[in-house]
């Protein structure tokens, strides 16, 4: 994920923080010193990075349960509004989806019960609604927390571990891609919930949360239409096979010239052995112009580490090589010539063909 930077690695996961998470922490440093004082905002501080913890362990829970179905988990980070394990996919056996889907919230369900138990703590039903302002204890507030992630991670809104279970729940009585567009929309609707409520009771962190249940519900039902496409098809069937290459000794002018000259957003850098060495974004060519670089090489801003396929290789091998946020995916032969090449968008084009 863009603007996230790694801190270290945990069960094989790489934990990675994104830069808004701060915001978050400044946010509610600065609000409970305003209110209390330098002890009070310490206390909330200490607060909110213990439930960030519980939040970490959360996602834990649901990457070692993907583990256990042969499914890694190459990176969690840490947002405002939460935690995001990145599996390389979702398991398609229902069943296995709602193991997944439940490992995390009954991680919070067992911290819960050892607050309680160890330290002999007891949430009362207003507590939720006190923490934060010095009425209950450290240990309370903390309990109170896991409770409500546990509630509100099951909402039934998709992508949330409520909308998964749905989601599963639905594959068993119809095929996927159905499944997963009644789930998303059914998401679509509690988040329009959330932003009104958010918008008329001025809590930002609820609106917040409603535009992200909103698009990643909508873009999580895209791409399982695009796996449901990508069966039966090949890379053959989706690449561009007319483009414009670059050399590595290109100057960034020249890129710039063909970036205004064609309409790709992406070019193949092509060495004189007529093997490809990589793909220069438009982006790229974007930033190096900004940062004044205009005599470096194309070579120097190229993207080498691009997926290769063959041209008979199934595109759902194309749509996990695009999934690992690489700009395009090469078509190449044996000695790495290059045939073409597919990029996400001429994907959603050929869903737009095929009726999906």
């Amino acid at each position: 994920m863009t603007w996230s930077f790694p801190i270290g690695r945990l069960a094989g996961s790489e934990l990675r923080v994104h830069v808004t998470f701060f915001l978050l922490l400044a946010w509610v440093f600065y609000a409970a010193y305003a209110a209390g004082g330098l002890e009070a905002a310490l206390g909330n501080l200490a607060f909110v990075l213990a439930l960030f913890a519980c939040v970490v362990a959360h996602e834990f829970g649901h990457a070692l349960a993907a583990r256990r179905y042969g499914i890694g988990t190459p990176d969690i980070t840490l947002l405002p509004i939460g935690g995001l394990a990145r599996l390389d996919r979702m398991p398609e056996d229902p069943r296995q989806e709602i193991v997944v889907a439940l490992a995390g919230p009954m991680v919070n369900v067992v911290i819960f019960a050892g607050l309680i138990l160890l330290l002999d703590v007891l949430p009362g039903p207003d507590a939720f609604s006190r923490i934060g302002t010095g009425e209950i204890g450290f240990a309370e507030q903390l309990a109170a927390a896991n409770l409500f992630l546990v509630v509100f991670n099951m909402i039934p809104a998709f992508p949330m571990d409520g909308g998964r279970v749905l989601r599963a729940a639905l594959s068993m009585r119809m095929d996927r891609v159905r499944a997963t567009r009644a789930a998303a929309r059914a998401g679509q609707a509690v988040a329009l919930v959330f932003g009104f409520l958010g918008l008329s009771g001025g809590n930002p962190m609820l609106v917040l949360i409603a535009l992200f249940v909103f698009v990643a519900a909508a873009a999580e039902a895209q791409d399982v239409a695009m796996r449901a496409l990508a069966r039966g098809l090949m890379a053959r069937d989706a690449m561009i096979t007319e483009f414009e290459a670059l050399s590595p000794d290109d100057g960034i002018e020249a890129a710039a010239s063909a970036l205004i000259r064609t309409t790709q957003a992406e070019f193949p850098v092509i060495g004189a052995d007529g093997a490809l060495a990589g793909f220069v974004t438009r982006h790229a060519i974007f930033a190096a112009h900004a940062q004044g670089r205009a005599a470096m090489r194309v070579a120097e801003i190229a993207d080498t580490d691009i997926p290769r396929v063959a041209l008979a290789a199934g595109l759902e091998k194309v749509l996990e090589g695009l999934g690992a946020g690489r700009p395009a995916v090469a078509v190449v032969t044996r000695d790495d010539r290059l045939l073409g090449y597919v990029t996400r968008e001429n994907i959603g084009e050929l869903m737009v063909l095929k009726g999906r």
